[in-house]
């Protein structure tokens, strides 16, 4: 039986890949590129839907190792069933962080500085001014204090801010300051000016942002997302956003895409952008740094990164 390690990206493409695999290209298209069954490594195909991302797992009986492109795991995690035990599931933590606290910085400023309506009176060739909220001296609730949370926490410094709060699954210190409990939430989103979400899509977050906890927040205070779109209850948001009483800036939205007239597309004071996050010319060189490193690990039989479960453990 040959080792094959199917990529998403051109194997002639990387640098060098270690010897002792064989290396196939599939990036998501009808027609396999090999037989599942001779796959070892599944690198996933990055911005395909889910079902496509799925398709090859039910065949990949002696799969070792899968490695996704995004910094989230839940469409792996979601059809774990269909996967062989004792496969290990590693995400891309180390390739997306710069470019989704870039994101995440620029939908804050261009929502607190009114450019998406300086846009719209450019087009009608009219000199729109006005007095907009700066993010110097505000206060910011990072919510998904990870690698990207810590990222985007990096961003934000140098614009002045009085203060960013955090808060992850559980409460530590970090480096710039605690990092508290998700039980301390309601404590804090009445104080924050902006509340950016960068969490993992889990049990526990889906559905996080409810009614309750945007009723928490701050009148005029902004909501950010660059998580997933299930973590925020779009029911809700809608309601708050209809009032006029805080205003979002969503790069992922719940459904997804959002489809044609929904009311999310005309909601007053919301800026949406479509999953960009990731998706930028930062992507593909730490991608295949992540990926040479990866299969060099397998290959050598040495610890691997990212690993977020083992299938068929009890964690898995």
């Amino acid at each position: 039986m040959t080792q094959d390690a199917w990529l998403p990206i051109p194997p002639d493409e990387f640098t060098e890949l270690p010897a002792g695999l064989d290396y196939l290209f599939w990036d998501g298209g009808q027609e396999f590129p090999g037989d599942p069954a001779d796959c070892a490594v599944y690198v996933v195909p990055y911005m395909q839907r889910q079902a496509v991302k799925v398709r090859p797992l039910q065949g990949m009986r002696n799969v070792r190792l899968i490695q996704t492109l995004t910094a989230g795991v839940d469409d792996m995690i979601a059809a774990k069933d269909h996967i062989v035990p004792g496969v290990q599931l590693c995400n891309a933590r180390g390739v997306h962080e710069a470019s989704t606290a870039e994101l995440a910085l620029a939908l804050t400023l261009a929502s607190l500085r009114g450019i998406p309506g300086f846009v719209r009176a450019q087009q009608q060739e009219h000199w729109k001014s006005g007095f907009h909220p700066a993010l110097a001296d505000r206060n910011a609730l990072i919510v998904g204090y990870g690698a990207i949370g810590e990222a985007i926490e990096d961003r934000l410094v140098p614009f002045e801010l009085a203060r960013v709060a955090r808060v992850a699954r559980s409460g530590r210190a970090s480096a710039r300051g605690p990092v508290h409990p998700l039980t301390e939430l309601p404590h804090l989103l009445p104080e924050a000016d902006v509340v950016i979400l960068s969490t993992p899509l889990t049990d526990t977050t889906r559905g996080l942002v409810d009614a309750e906890f945007l009723a928490r927040m701050k009148d005029g205070a902004l909501l950010v997302n660059v998580a997933r779109g299930p973590v925020v209850d779009t029911k809700a948001l809608l309601a708050e956003l209809e009032s006029g009483r805080i205003t979002a800036a969503l790069d992922v939205t719940d459904p997804e895409p959002l489809p044609a007239g929904h009311p999310l597309w005309q909601a007053p004071g919301v800026l949406i952008s479509p999953h960009v996050g990731g998706p930028t010319s930062a992507f593909l060189p730490r991608a295949k740094r992540l990926v040479t490193e990866q299969l060099n690990r397998f290959v050598n039989r040495e610890p691997l990164r990212n690993v977020i479960l083992t299938t068929g453990s009890a964690a898995g």
